[in-house]
């Protein structure tokens, strides 16, 4: 029997959150549904810190919504893997720094894999083995074909749950990270 969405465990990278903390695209709409109950958000340890340097390092503007992001956000957080478990790990992807990450995700059980990093989500030998455990997407093909947006949605950012209007789009207020923005 297939899982409901709302049944589904999604790990995100650090990628994923960042943009989605930082800029309303897709990664964003990939956490609005998260906030909406859709799945089961699951972070590690691991992705939160590495996304937290990034931030600090080239986006301190967004820092104080990563956090209030953090500190909001309905998610499991799972603890990050002692090294000698994550060398049974490695191989699981081309770039060894990744391996923490799909590791992590294995762990969780989680359903899909969400990433930019082309060393994840790369469909060669490299990521064989880990696709062959978890189904590792793309954040705008995870939209597509899980969320079920069109292709119409995805050329807009627009979910069907923001409210429009010829003026003004309002972002779920469920997401603490909203905003009003004009059309232009």
């Amino acid at each position: 029997m297939a899982k409901s969405r709302s049944d589904l465990r999604v790990m995100i990278d650090a990628n994923i959150l960042i943009a989605g903390s930082v800029w309303p695209r897709w990664p964003y709409e990939v956490l609005e549904h998260a906030q909406r109950g859709d799945f089961k958000l699951v972070l590690s340890s691991f992705i939160i810190e590495q996304a937290r340097r990034h931030i600090n390092r080239r986006f301190a503007s967004g820092r104080a919504r990563f956090e209030r992001f953090l500190a909001v956000a309905r998610y499991e957080l799972i603890a990050e893997l002692p090294v000698e478990e994550l060398k049974g790990f490695f191989g699981l992807t081309r770039d060894p720094t990744d391996v923490p990450i799909a590791a992590a995700a294995i762990r969780a059980g989680a359903s899909y894999l969400i990433s930019e990093d082309k060393d994840l989500t790369t469909h060669d030998d490299s990521t064989t083995r880990l696709r062959q455990q978890v189904a590792v997407l793309l954040s705008g093909t995870f939209l597509r074909e899980v969320m079920g947006w069109s292709s119409d949605q995805l050329l807009t950012g627009t979910s069907k749950s923001k409210l429009m209007s010829s003026d003004v789009i309002i972002l779920s207020a469920r997401f603490p990270l909203s905003v009003v923005t004009e059309r232009g």
